[in-house]
């Protein structure tokens, strides 16, 4: 899923939704790197360097793009603690409202919205605090919404070995409504679901996770 960055391959480039953890130093790097190409677009721009508003925003930038925005493309995946399924628990577990704040891969403008996940457990419980942070961390990426599901359901798949796993995101594409675009863009949601397990295969169980989560 991840891999340390060799220094020799520093400059290696990978998808936008991809992960590849790199040093702090390295990201120092890089955000020095990128401050100065902001500087250069807002000169284009003819944004002048005397504007106090502006000041320092190339370095706010940088700074934003490579340890928030882009965050999970660089550094490891998060913590997670497991706990035994002693009761051998074989309904769903859903957990609903997760945040998800990512950035578009064609635009770069905002990704906003919340994921549900639902999973039924197999050998291993994992806490639900931990659902959020693995959400966030696939989220803080250049990401197209149908891919982000995706890969939130094959990791939880890997980890956890489940026999069921629901993953639905319902979120607002500010690619849509910022740029522009004529029409009600702005109570636009698109939704997708990602389905795994008995809830790919199970009607029956498919429905009863949709009108649990509506």
């Amino acid at each position: 899923m991840s891999e340390i960055i060799e220094e020799n391959k520093s400059a290696q480039a990978f998808d936008a939704n991809s992960n590849v953890i790199i040093s702090p130093e390295e990201r120092r790097e890089m955000i020095e790197k990128v401050e100065l190409k902001f500087s250069e677009i807002m000169e284009i721009m003819r944004i002048s360097r005397e504007d106090p508003n502006c000041e320092h925003t190339p370095h706010r930038l940088a700074k934003m793009y490579i340890n928030e925005i882009f965050a999970g493309r660089y550094t490891a995946p998060p913590s997670l603690t497991f706990f035994p399924n002693r009761k051998n628990v074989d309904n769903l577990v859903i957990s609903q409202g997760i945040q998800v704040m990512s950035i578009c891969s064609h635009h770069w403008q905002t990704i906003a919205g919340k994921c549900t996940i639902g999973y039924i457990p197999n050998k291993r419980i994992i806490g639900l605090s931990k659902l959020s942070r693995i959400v966030d961390w696939f989220a803080r990426r250049g990401q197209i919404q149908e891919e982000m599901g995706e890969q939130i359901a094959d990791y939880l798949v890997e980890l956890l070995r489940p026999k069921a796993v629901g993953v639905v995101i319902r979120a607002k594409h500010y690619c849509m409504i910022a740029r522009g675009i004529k029409g009600s863009e702005d109570d636009t949601i698109m939704t997708t679901s990602v389905m795994r397990g008995y809830l790919q295969n199970d009607l029956k169980l498919r429905n009863e996770f949709i009108n649990l989560i509506k």
